[in-house]
């Protein structure tokens, strides 16, 4: 059976409004018995250094830990790439059957063209 986790530094700044929100999402997502690993999109936003946050619900359905070590991410809009950037997350770990809020940055220099934070989807390309 699924469970929802927060990272600690998560756990401990999390506003109420926020934590409620990632709840019902967790509770209202059907796991996919054939993706071991997915994403539910949270939202989207640009900060102040122009960098593109995408913070989703990571769901590892998969026997085995999760982490994120040169792994190739992208985000796309509307099925259009919008960036590819590689992550290597130490303090980012998903245990087995386990879902988890996380936050990637994509620096910048990496997007394609500028994001319309509508109709996002996170994947992973691949493990390097």
């Amino acid at each position: 059976m699924q469970k929802l986790r927060f990272e600690s530094s998560w756990d401990k700044t999390i506003s109420t409004k926020d934590r409620n929100q990632i709840e019902q999402v967790f509770s209202d997502t059907q796991c996919a018995v054939n993706e071991p690993i997915y994403f539910s999109s949270l939202w989207q936003a640009i900060n102040h250094k122009n960098q593109l946050l995408v913070t989703v619900l990571i769901h590892n359905t998969s026997q085995k830990n999760l982490s994120f070590q040169n792994t190739k991410m992208r985000y796309l809009e509307n099925n259009e790439i919008v960036v590819e950037y590689s992550f290597t997350l130490p303090l980012l770990f998903v245990e087995p059957h386990t879902s988890m809020p996380w936050t990637f940055i994509f620096p910048v220099e990496s997007l394609c063209h500028k994001p319309k934070l509508k109709n996002g989807k996170l994947d992973i390309v691949y493990k390097l």
